[in-house]
């Protein structure tokens, strides 16, 4: 029988390495050039930097128990209330721990939902055991609200105890307000209507929560970390508030709200924002004069990240965002199928979606430890940075009036705004890479399986007595999926997408690097891009050019191949009668005699990809 050793030596061998150590090796690798270069920054203007040290005198950020799972959601928006009750079981009988009925109109609703009546939730909700643990959130909009009372009712008839059942309601009139950009009523009328149908339900025995402080109005907008989390604080302020004024008190208010927050792939940023969002809702409760008590969070995964185009890699972009929002602490995930952005989804997606969670939770055990990340430099310094700057942009929204009269005031709107500018830039730069969609494309991929149910137009409910900007949710990948389906209406329509040569100059070693950058750059817009073997001949190019039969051709190789070839390369095109002609490449001095010889625009990192290649559309579609 053998024994473990009293210390395992391994490492141990070896003296620690010290911040200094690390930052001398990294200062010789730089040569004189400054270290901020490794230093990143958020699109709130917060720093990264490359290595941090171990946070010290810091505690774990009580949110989710420890060894305690979160829920799985599954998203039930089937507008055939029959099969949206299949969905559901099998669901439930799969894995998943708790049902978001989504109903249509609803923020998220992503143009499907149940229809509000009675009928439908008691088909929806047929064969389910609401008070055996099974979680239930509504995503309810203005025209679905009576959803809340219908599911309520359904509860009574039943015969349940309300008490039994773990139902979020999802009351949110101010997000719904926000995303449409209008509203029926002022403030101080919604207020009173809101808080008398959580007190409806409150009477009626149910534990709730009832109200969500919903972080996807911002996050679907474009909008940042940042202003996010201030969103949410003055969203849940908003509604503690009239939930006081009401005459319940902040010790049971408090407990009437949930907060939900939109997860993406940049684990980080996603991870430290629910920590940072935890933090913040304590010193709420501070000022409130109570003693603090964990936030249910409810998480799902970013709309704006999913991309129509190669939709699998959606599957990789969701498990980050979970991986995040579980170590972040979430109480529950809802995971968008990964063709949502396509239809409807059908069962495989919906069972890829609940298997992202039970992977996580199963094999990799996520919930185990309780807030993992606490005492990691990095994450910790990102945490009280992003507490910082939302307590910060949550007073400036309070001195406005708070949530609903920043809105009408457009205080909100235009930070928003400024931030998706700012990341649309970044996309078509790419700068910021959506796999698939704004690089490496697959002109030749099988569209994804979807149900075939019409999307349905969702229309603002009431008469818009006040007007706002409104926080349209977008989709990055949306510009560079426009002109894919260009490329598909013209391959429908002539039999064959519009094609740029690759003017390859030189041996493969001279132009295969940028031969493979070119070919992914033009598909991305849906041009097919013809590869060559390589040229040293300019008539040889020439007359393989014009039996191509493309529409645009681009120069590719290296700089030194481009001094001997590039000029009577491009000269020899021009006379073959190519009108439009690239290099790939930075021009650098040579950029006047390229143009000379008939090169009119440069392809290489950094350049505004989305304006070359609709520019190139524009040359196509007017020839």
């Amino acid at each position: 029988m053998s024994t473990a050793p009293d210390h395992l030596r391994l490492a141990a061998d070896f003296e620690p390495a010290t911040y200094d150590q690390w930052r001398k090796l990294v200062d010789g690798v730089l040569k004189g050039a400054p270290f901020e270069k490794l230093v990143n920054k958020t699109y709130d203007g917060l720093t990264i930097a490359p290595i941090y040290q171990r946070a010290e005198n810091v505690a774990p950020i009580i949110g989710r128990r420890p060894a305690t799972p979160w829920q799985i959601m599954q998203r039930i928006d089937h507008p055939d209330a029959k099969k949206a009750n299949t969905q559901a079981l099998t669901d439930l009988e799969n894995g998943a721990t708790g049902l978001t009925l989504v109903f249509a109109g609803a923020n998220g609703a992503r143009g499907f939902g149940l229809e509000a009546t009675e009928e439908t939730i008691a088909q929806v909700l047929e064969g389910v055991y609401l008070d055996a643990g099974i979680a239930i959130e509504l995503q309810i909009g203005p025209a679905a609200r009576m959803a809340a009372v219908y599911l309520a009712e359904y509860v009574k008839a039943k015969g349940l105890d309300p008490a039994a059942c773990d139902i979020r309601f999802g009351l949110d009139p101010i997000g719904a307000c926000a995303v449409w950009g209008s509203s029926a009523h002022d403030w101080s009328e919604i207020a009173p209507a809101f808080t008398d149908a959580v007190k409806k339900l409150s009477v009626m025995g149910f534990k709730g929560p009832f109200a969500a402080a919903d972080g996807r109005v911002i996050h679907d907008a474009g909008g940042s970390e940042v202003q996010e989390l201030a969103y949410v604080l003055a969203t849940a302020v908003a509604y503690l508030r009239a939930l006081e004024d009401a005459g319940i008190a902040l010790d049971d208010a408090r407990s009437m709200i949930f907060a939900r927050l939109s997860a993406d792939a940049d684990q980080f940023l996603t991870l430290a924002k629910f920590r940072a969002l935890r933090l913040l809702w304590a010193r709420i409760e501070e000022s409130c004069g109570l003693v603090a008590k964990p936030l249910l969070v409810s998480a799902e995964t970013a709309w704006r990240m999913q991309t129509q185009r190669d939709p699998s890699v959606n599957m990789l972009r969701a498990t980050m965002a979970t991986f995040a929002a579980g170590l972040g602490g979430a109480n529950a995930i809802g995971v968008l199928p990964h063709t949502l952005a396509q239809g409807l989804p059908d069962s495989f997606a919906r069972r890829v979606a609940r298997n992202t969670q039970l992977v996580l939770l199963e094999e990799s055990n996520l919930a185990k430890v309780a807030d993992p990340a606490a005492g990691a430099g990095g994450i910790e310094a990102l945490t009280k940075e992003l507490c910082e700057a939302a307590w910060a942009q949550f007073q400036e929204i309070e001195q406005a009036g708070g949530a609903f009269a920043a809105l009408v005031a457009n205080l909100i709107q235009p930070k928003v705004a400024a931030t998706r500018a700012a990341r649309q830039a970044a996309v078509a730069k790419r700068r910021d890479v959506l796999t698939g969609a704004s690089e490496f494309p697959n002109l030749h991929e099988e569209r994804a399986s979807v149900l075939k149910v019409k999307p349905a137009e969702a229309e603002p409910y009431g008469k818009p007595n006040i007007t706002f900007k409104p926080l349209t949710p977008i989709r990055m990948a949306l510009p560079f999926e426009a002109l894919r389906n260009k490329s598909d209406h013209v391959l429908a329509r002539k039999g064959a997408r519009p094609k740029v040569f690759l003017a390859n100059l030189g041996t493969p070693a001279d132009f295969t690097a940028r031969a493979t950058f070119t070919k992914s750059f033009f598909e991305t817009g849906g041009i097919e891009a013809i590869d060559t073997e390589g040229f040293s001949d300019p008539a040889a190019l020439a007359a393989a050019y014009g039996a191509a039969e493309a529409a645009m051709v681009c120069l590719c190789s290296s700089d030194k191949a481009y001094e001997t070839h590039a000029i009577a390369a491009a000269k020899a095109l021009r006379d073959a009668g190519a009108k439009h002609i690239y290099l790939a490449g930075r021009p650098g001095e040579q950029e006047a005699a390229y143009r000379e010889a008939g090169v009119q625009n440069f392809v290489f990192v950094g350049v505004d990809a989305l304006k070359m290649l609709t520019d190139a559309w524009d040359q196509i579609e007017g020839a």
